[in-house]
C-alpha cells in the first residue's frame, strides 16, 4: 500500500517498460517506476544486466519481466512487445532510455559503421518501440511515452569538449519525433514527452559490442564541461527519477510534446 504522500505519482496496476533498463539511467527509472507501484519490463541487449534490474524490482512486490532484446530490428522489436502483451496484457508506460554514442570525431573522420550504428539504436529503435507501443495504447486510449534525448539534441556541441555529430543528429530527430506524435497522438488521450538530460555520470553509453568506451566521453577533464554549467557540476543518474516519475504518472496530465532539459543551465547560454 502505497503511503498517502505518493498519491499524486500512483502507478499502481500500471505496465511500464523500459529500454536499456539493465543499467545507468535506465535501471534509475525501472526501480523508480518500481517504487510507486508499476509492474516494469526490462529489455535490454545484456541480459544479465536485465536480470539485476528485475531483481530491484521484485523487492518492491510487483511484477517484472527481463526480456534480451535488439531493438535495432524491428523483428525483435516486435516479439518483445507481443511478450510484454502476453504476460501483461497492456502498455501504460513506455520509456525509450537505450542509446549509444561513438568516438568523437568531426564529420568527416567519422566511420560510417559508427554512424549507422547509432542512429540503428537511438532512433530507429526508438522508432520502432513507438510504433508498436503507441498502436496499443491508441486501442486502449490511453498511455504514455517518455524518450530520453539529450542536450545535445537541443544544441550542439562544442568541439573543445566533444564532436559526435551521429549522437548529436539522433537525439534532435527524438526531439522531433517527440513533438510530431504528441499532435498525431493526443486525440486518443496518449501524452508524449522528452527529457533532455545532460552529462550524467555511469550511463554506459559508450558500451557496445565494439564501441568506443572511455573515448566517446569529453575530451580532456572536467573543467570545460563545469564553467559551461551555471550549477558548476555534473549529475548522477538518480537525480533524473522525480522528473520521470513525474511525466510517468498523472501529475503530468495536461503536458505533452514537451521537452525537459535536465542539464544544471548547459542549454541557457
Amino acid at each position: 500500500m502505497l503511503e498517502e504522500t505518493h498519491t499524486l505519482f500512483n502507478l499502481t496496476g500500471k505496465v511500464a517498460i523500459v529500454t536499456g533498463g539493465g543499467s545507468g539511467l535506465g535501471r534509475e527509472f525501472c526501480d523508480v517506476l518500481a517504487e510507486f507501484g508499476a509492474d516494469v519490463v526490462c529489455p535490454d541487449m545484456y541480459k544479465d544486466r536485465a536480470d539485476e534490474t528485475c531483481e530491484i524490482i521484485a523487492r518492491y512486490g510487483h511484477k517484472t519481466l527481463a526480456v534480451e532484446a535488439d531493438l535495432t530490428k524491428y523483428e525483435n522489436v516486435r516479439a518483445m512487445f507481443k511478450q510484454v502483451m502476453d504476460n501483461f496484457g497492456r502498455v501504460d508506460i513506455l520509456v525509450n532510455n537505450a542509446g549509444i554514442s561513438t568516438y568523437s570525431r568531426s564529420i568527416d573522420r567519422i566511420d560510417l559503421d559508427d554512424w549507422h550504428a547509432v542512429i540503428d539504436i537511438n532512433l530507429h529503435g526508438v522508432f520502432y518501440c513507438m510504433r508498436e507501443g503507441l498502436g496499443i495504447m491508441v486501442k486502449q486510449k490511453s498511455g504514455t511515452v517518455i524518450n530520453i534525448a539529450s542536450v545535445l539534441g537541443l544544441c550542439v556541441t562544442e568541439p573543445a569538449v566533444l564532436s559526435v555529430a551521429p549522437y548529436v543528429a539522433s537525439k534532435f530527430a527524438v526531439v522531433g519525433l517527440t513533438k510530431e506524435a504528441a499532435a498525431e497522438y493526443g486525440q486518443y488521450g496518449i501524452r508524449v514527452n522528452c527529457i533532455a538530460p545532460g552529462f550524467h555520470h555511469g550511463t554506459r553509453l559508450g558500451e557496445r559490442p565494439g564501441a568506443p568506451g572511455n573515448e566517446a566521453r569529453p575530451r580532456g577533464d572536467q573543467t570545460l564541461i563545469l564553467a559551461r554549467t551555471p550549477l558548476q557540476r555534473t549529475a548522477e543518474p538518480k537525480e533524473l527519477k522525480s522528473l520521470l516519475l513525474y511525466l510517468a504518472s498523472n501529475s503530468s496530465s495536461f503536458m505533452t510534446g514537451q521537452t525537459i532539459a535536465h542539464d544544471g543551465g548547459w542549454t541557457i547560454w
